[in-house]
């Protein structure tokens, strides 16, 4: 019998305060969670501290709230970095957050070359779905290979893109597109590896890929067996690397968010089992399942346990983690699998003709493929031909009963006192060298990498760092219409 590797357990942690989240941390790893996962807030993922105007009514919102090396060492307390694999879901402003966790693990005691983890760093999807951008696209594709090439070098354990069709299929997106739009992502990144010098077969080794599992079981299967197949065939084929590792398709998995419904909310619990179930026959390496009241706040400590628990009996009751590929030399599993690369390949087709991702976005395909997708969708459960339970079928005329998480919304007059110490603190010459150091780095196309981390050991805030980019790069606001 072949005994499966477990995947890596996760529930994401990040709400309100860095010693709020650090308490939860520590829960979850009490109760078997195998990995550490962190969310940050909106300002964070779009390069405002807690005390300027745009962030106000955000922070600590929809996840922790972090603005400088202290806010990462109080979040980290206690937990030895070298030890734990973190995952970070952050994007535009993904070199300033990891040059952050780099000097807290540093003045922890932590070398560098022994820290695992993930940082999301996918920029391209944001444009296309999630809309938490800073720069414009072609300056944050650079600016996410500068993280990249300074951590294949020096953090050599550390996963620095997990390219992202999660969050495009959360936008409204089919399985296909999905898995088109993640891809193609990919292979712009490897296309800027390789003009950056970057070692291709090193950087394909530690690329990762995050995918959504949805209700539709089988298909969900199919589409991670399909993305395995043409991963290995898109590195070996048309960039001629042969490393077996390089070619294989390392994947996280979450399930999904837009199933969950505010109307009795308990049924959740039950999406999310079948959504988990569908990630391990697929064969994800890492998995995140969403917990039953986050359709209508951020989960509570008794829903996430629930969302663990969940994946603990997957892993440890019923048996599907003791064979690889279960549902392999099924002939609707392989006809599917067929049928899903075969239509994915047709659009990675139809992408290339655009000239790739970063074309394709700022040509608004991939947002106006995604927008019609959902509407469908939409339409089809508002006329009852997509079934949603509880919603336009089995529906009770009952409102929610359970306690739910709520953001105390004296945190940002909090946070921003804290900022307001720190910066009275610290030795202000030495930050705006810092900082102007860093302007330097961006206007004259160097590594920005060893500047950030010293931005980051003199305390200057996420907002500055950010804002001695923008001087560069600009703040990118999308104009005219995508239809």
């Amino acid at each position: 019998m072949y005994r499966g590797r477990l995947w890596t357990m996760r529930q994401y942690a990040g709400f309100g305060t860095a010693a709020e989240t650090n308490r939860r941390f520590r829960y979850l790893l009490e109760q078997g969670q195998t990995g550490l996962s962190v969310a940050f807030d909106l300002p964070t993922q779009m390069g405002y501290d807690a005390d300027h105007r745009m962030a106000e009514g955000e922070v600590g919102r929809v996840g922790v709230s972090i603005c400088s090396v202290e806010d990462v060492k109080t979040l980290f307390e206690g937990i030895p970095l070298d030890e734990v694999s973190t995952s970070m879901t952050i994007n535009a402003t993904a070199p300033f957050v990891m040059a952050m966790y780099l000097v807290a693990a540093e003045e922890a005691g932590a070398e560098r070359a022994g820290l695992r983890g993930t940082v999301q760093n996918d920029i391209l999807k944001e444009y296309a779905a999630r809309g938490t951008y800073a720069y414009p696209p072609a300056e944050s594709v650079g600016f996410a290979m500068d993280l990249c090439a300074f951590c294949s070098l020096e953090v050599p354990k550390w996963n620095t893109i997990s390219v992202s069709g999660y969050h495009i299929r959360e936008a409204g997106a089919t399985a296909v597109q999905e898995l088109a739009f993640t891809l193609a992502d990919a292979v712009a990144y490897v296309e800027a590896a390789r003009k950056r010098g970057i070692d291709l077969e090193t950087f394909a080794g530690r690329l990762s890929f995050f995918f959504d599992a949805h209700n539709d079981l089988f298909e969900e299967v199919a589409k991670m067996r399909a993305a395995r197949r043409m991963w290995a065939r898109i590195v070996g084929e048309r960039f001629g690397i042969d490393s077996p590792r390089a070619q294989m398709l390392r994947f996280h998995t979450q399930t999904a968010g837009v199933s969950l419904t505010a109307q009795q909310p308990e049924v959740n619990v039950v999406r999310v089992a079948v959504q988990a179930l569908a990630a391990v026959l697929g064969g994800t390496q890492s998995l995140h399942t969403n917990s039953r009241d986050e359709a209508l706040a951020l989960p509570t400590e008794e829903s996430a346990r629930i969302a663990l628990r969940t994946q603990q009996v997957i892993a440890e009751e019923s048996g599907v983690a003791n064979v690889a590929d279960p549902l392999g030399g099924s002939y609707y599993v392989e006809w599917l699998t067929d049928r899903i690369e075969r239509d994915a390949l047709t659009e990675l087709t139809t992408i290339d003709e655009m000239g790739g991702a970063t074309q394709a976005i700022e040509k608004g395909h991939y947002q106006r493929s995604i927008a019609k997708s959902a509407y469908r969708q939409q339409k089809e459960i508002e006329e009852g031909e997509r079934v949603v339970v509880g919603v336009n079928r089995y529906a009770i005329d009952e409102p929610p009963r359970m306690e739910i998480l709520r953001v105390d919304p004296a945190l940002r007059d909090e946070k921003t006192a804290s900022l307001a110490d720190l910066k009275a603190g610290r030795d202000r010459a030495a930050v705006e060298e810092a900082l102007g150091r860093l302007t330097d780095a961006a206007r004259g196309g160097e590594p920005t990498m060893p500047a950030i981390i010293e931005c980051a050991r003199r305390r200057a805030t996420l907002g500055e760092m950010s804002a001695a980019v923008e001087k560069v790069f600009g703040r990118y606001r999308p104009s005219g219409s995508l239809w």
